[in-house]
């Protein structure tokens, strides 16, 4: 993975945008030697969500046994809504 400063990025945001869209580039961002964002294609953000999306069907299957075998309780709506700061 190529790292680059977000400065040169905005500098040439047009050939970097290339090289990620077109080549296939993957370009790690920092600012000030941290690093702060990423650059990837559009394929791989793609995969990235179909991840995520495994993980957590696999999570909410596990759940859903654990209270189906009584290992578990589900929690409430209105206290969910409660402790995320939503109004009932």
């Amino acid at each position: 993975m190529t790292r680059m400063a977000a400065s040169k990025a905005r500098q040439d945001f047009s050939e970097t945008l290339n090289q990620v869209a077109y080549k296939g580039k993957r370009i790690l961002l920092h600012r000030r030697g941290k690093d702060v964002a990423a650059l990837v294609p559009v394929e791989d953000l793609a995969l990235i969500e179909k991840i995520e999306d495994r993980i957590d069907l696999e999570e909410a299957e596990k759940i859903l046994a654990e209270m189906e075998s009584g290992r578990t309780n589900p929690i409430p709506w209105d206290r969910v809504k409660k402790e995320l700061g939503m109004k009932p």
